[in-house]
């Protein structure tokens, strides 16, 4: 099965070719990522209606290449996916727009996708992650702990209430002028910085379930660089080393609470942006040795937004009989907000119009 993956629900305009094999094993036949940091930079962050036009300007081409790396042709191919939310929603209108025009042109089987959906199965396309397992999803505009039984089979069992992992450390990254994208910014700076020089608070310590929440956490680090008058570069490394310790501790401490809820997994499948932060990964490891759990995260390249892992949930939804109807499919509108655990009811696609922030 032969699959074109597009995925623009935030800054990174994504296209890529997937193959999924007869026992189900994924073979990455190009993956094309052109990110907008530039066209942002200037603003400390992204502006969804710049992010919109250069999806306009870029999509195209990234297909082409995707399409001309992996040495195929569109007649090859048996479906297109596409993120059809949630996300920015100029963004996904341009991806998902795309895709429909590229199915009706070429004959091909639509599969628009939920963009966490993408995130909960890429490690799926590198790694052995047999279902079912515990997944933290950290990204940019979300951050959750899902227990993944099968391919549309998930359960929320903690949310951010307030800001996500990643929105946290591109506004520290903002506060300290250290420039976009936020999470790499932030973790260099941290690399020469004290982790234990300003006592950052511990959100939700005694909170009952697996909630998260940063606002607190980013509303301290804003007071403590106030506190320092003209502040020096080691400062600044200082603050960055000690937010990144304090998020990475409140990820793990709300990670071993959900681990509790569903010990017959034994694997943490860890994904989105942020898990390529090292300083993460690292106290996520000691967190799975601790409990004899299996960490598993993909390479730092399928974390971020990237179509690869767009094309693979596709090829997972067709090979498991749950991709919508091709009618249905070519009427769905793009939307903003979608979450994850939206049941699909008779293989129709879920509302999700009121869904939680995350």
């Amino acid at each position: 099965m032969l699959v074109l993956g597009i995925e623009t629900s935030c800054d990174d305009t994504a296209a890529a070719i997937v193959r999924r094999e007869d026992d189900g094993s994924c073979a990455i036949l190009s993956n094309e990522v052109w990110a907008q940091h530039d066209d942002h930079a200037a603003f400390g962050g992204v502006v969804p209606e710049i992010a919109a036009r250069s999806h306009v300007e870029r999509l195209d081409g990234t297909i082409e290449r995707a399409v001309k790396k992996a040495g195929v042709s569109f007649a090859d191919l048996d479906a297109v996916a596409a993120t059809a939310g949630p996300g920015l929603v100029g963004g996904v209108m341009v991806g998902l727009t795309t895709a429909k025009a590229v199915a009706m042109a070429h004959g091909l089987r639509l599969v628009p996708l939920n963009h966490l959906e993408g995130h909960a199965l890429s490690a799926r396309m590198t790694e052995d992650a047999p279902f079912p397992y515990l997944l933290l999803l950290i990204s940019g505009g979300h951050t959750q702990l899902i227990r993944v039984t099968d391919v549309g089979k998930y359960d929320r069992l903690g949310t951010t209430i307030d800001d996500a992992a990643g929105e946290s450390f591109d506004k520290t990254a903002k506060l300290l002028g250290l420039g976009v994208p936020g999470g790499p910014k932030v973790e260099a700076a941290a690399a020469t910085g004290r982790a234990d020089r300003f006592n950052l608070p511990r959100p939700l310590l005694k909170h009952e379930g697996c909630d998260f929440s940063f606002s607190g956490l980013k509303t301290a680090v804003r007071e403590a660089a106030q506190s320092i008058k003209n502040p020096a570069p080691q400062d600044i490394a200082d603050l960055a080393a000690s937010f990144q310790e304090a998020a990475a501790r409140h990820l793990a401490q709300r990670t071993e609470k959900a681990m509790t809820l569903m010990p017959e997994s034994g694997r943490l499948v860890v994904a989105g942006g942020v898990a390529a932060n090292s300083a993460i990964k690292k106290m996520l490891h000691q967190l799975c040795a601790a409990n004899s759990w299996t960490l598993i995260t993909p390479p730092p390249k399928y974390c971020t937004d990237n179509g690869a892992m767009i094309a693979w949930a596709g090829a997972e939804r067709l090979a498991a009989g749950l991709a919508a109807q091709q009618e249905d499919a070519l009427a769905l509108a793009p939307r903003a907000r979608w979450p994850l655990a939206d049941p699909h009811d008779g293989g129709r696609l879920g509302s999700g119009r009121k869904g939680p922030k995350a």
